[in-house]
Formats: C-alpha cells, sequence, structure tokens
C-alpha cells in the first residue's frame, strides 16, 4: 500500500453548529470551495474548505449526517458509530487497490470503491472512493484524485 498513498486529502467533522464551524476555519485561512447535499446520507449541507498554504482539506458536514465515523468500537450488530470526526482520507491512486490492501492488513470492510456524482448550484464533481475500519477501529477514506 506505501506506493499507492499519493497524499492526504482531508478530515471530516460532523458540525453541530453548521455555519460557526465553517466561520471558525475560515478565521484559519480556509476557503470554501464546494458545497452539496446527499439526501440518501441525511446531509442536508456539507463544505469542502481548502487552506492554500497548507495544501489541505476540511469536510464539515451538519450534525443530521448520517455517516460511519471515528468513535468507541462497533458493538456487534451496530452499523456503525457517530462522533465528531467523521474519517479519514488519503488521496490515492486506486480506491479499491487501498482498500483490498488495508482488508489484507487487518482493517475491516466498510464500502468497497464506489462512485457518486456530488451535484451543487455552481460545479458538479465525480468522486470515487471507498471506506474502511482501521484495526484501532478509525474510518479511513481512500479517495481516488478529484479536484473540488
Amino acid at each position: 500500500m506505501e506506493d499507492n498513498i499519493i497524499g492526504f486529502h482531508h478530515f471530516s467533522i460532523k458540525a453541530q453548529r453548521f455555519q460557526q464551524t465553517v466561520d471558525f476555519y475560515g478565521t484559519l485561512g480556509f476557503k470554501e470551495v464546494h458545497s452539496w447535499s446527499l439526501p440518501e446520507f441525511h446531509l442536508e449541507q456539507c463544505t469542502m474548505l481548502y487552506h492554500p498554504r497548507l495544501n489541505t482539506y476540511i469536510e464539515i458536514c451538519d450534525k443530521k449526517a448520517h455517516f460511519p465515523t471515528q468513535g468507541r468500537r462497533r458493538k456487534e450488530g451496530e452499523d456503525f458509530v457517530e462522533n465528531a470526526i467523521m474519517h479519514l482520507c488519503f488521496v490515492v491512486k486506486d480506491a479499491q487497490r487501498a482498500y483490498e490492501t488495508a482488508l489484507g492488513n487487518g482493517a475491516k470492510p466498510l464500502s468497497e470503491r464506489t462512485s457518486l456524482q456530488l451535484n451543487s448550484p455552481v460545479k458538479s464533481v465525480s468522486v470515487a472512493n471507498s471506506l474502511v475500519y482501521s484495526p484501532n477501529g478509525e474510518v479511513i477514506e481512500f479517495l481516488e484524485a478529484v479536484e473540488f
């Protein structure tokens, strides 16, 4: 997997107060570059912020977002656990290869490579990703390189 990871893309936050959280990260130099919603995941608001000097992103989602997240270990039979930090994301060349390699190194499956269309009034973005639970329990996303 070492040669497949080509960069760190973003971390994701479930915000109790969406706009206040976006505004806070704005004071740290992050600028909004894309926003969207995914009703099928109860996601009303999500925005990608970018810090040009740091060359990194923060994804901020509203508190109703229904995604697997970082937190305590899942109990038997639970789909996933929710918490404030939703996942770590690594930019990869091949999301399926990263998924399979991670499983081979002790990760638990969450989502094989999937393609999604993130639509907004300004710009539509196609993404391809996969997700795993690390052996420690955090959610890791493998995102094929994309511009927001």
